[in-house]
């Protein structure tokens, strides 16, 4: 469930998208990604697509772990999926293969229908995607990156043609001096 902060950031999207052409918005089956989605769906008159390829990636024996060797171990398997290495199994958990194959089902199904999405999924899932999907990318850089709240990774191409990353775009408070780079 989202926040009072959380709610707000969803809000802002329709904001940040606002002079974005979309067809479909598509969410992960999780609670927090449906609100997320929510509001930029309600604000163009559609209802949000759930696809259960868009959850996060379970973390297995990992999970809930707040201790720096199992945040660390969480880390280094995604980072081995994002370079190569999907064999990788999560302690506990699945494998890089597994991740993909239902990702990638989720992207392809957006594909299939033609059409310009926004896809509201989880950050170590969309980075680690990202990471290995996306050509021209630092894979080992992108599946450490962290990606905000809200953050916005914008991919252009095809599952036939190949994914580039065209965009990182992290929201940034109005009165902020500093401004990231659109590419990351």
């Amino acid at each position: 469930m989202l926040t009072g902060l959380g709610h707000e950031q969803a809000a802002r999207l329709v904001e940040r998208l606002a002079g974005e052409h979309l067809d479909v918005v598509a969410a992960s089956p999780l609670l927090r990604a449906r609100q997320t989605a929510g509001p930029v769906a309600a604000a163009r008159g559609l209802t949000p697509v759930i696809l259960d390829g868009l959850r996060e990636i379970e973390a297995g024996d990992l999970e809930m772990g707040t201790s720096a060797p199992e945040i660390e171990s969480y880390r280094d398997v995604i980072a081995a999926w994002a370079t190569g290495a999907p064999e990788v199994v999560m302690p506990g958990g699945s494998s890089g293969h597994e991740f993909f194959s239902r990702f990638d089902g989720a992207v392809r199904s957006l594909e299939n229908a033609g059409t310009r999405a926004a896809a509201v999924s989880h950050g170590a899932a969309i980075r680690t995607w990202v990471a290995a999907r996306c050509r021209g990318v630092d894979a080992a850089a992108v599946s450490r990156r962290a990606l905000a709240n809200t953050g916005i990774a914008v991919v252009e191409g095809s599952t036939r043609a190949g994914w580039r990353l065209t965009g990182w775009l992290e929201e940034i408070p109005a009165d902020s001096p500093v401004r990231p780079p659109v590419n990351g």
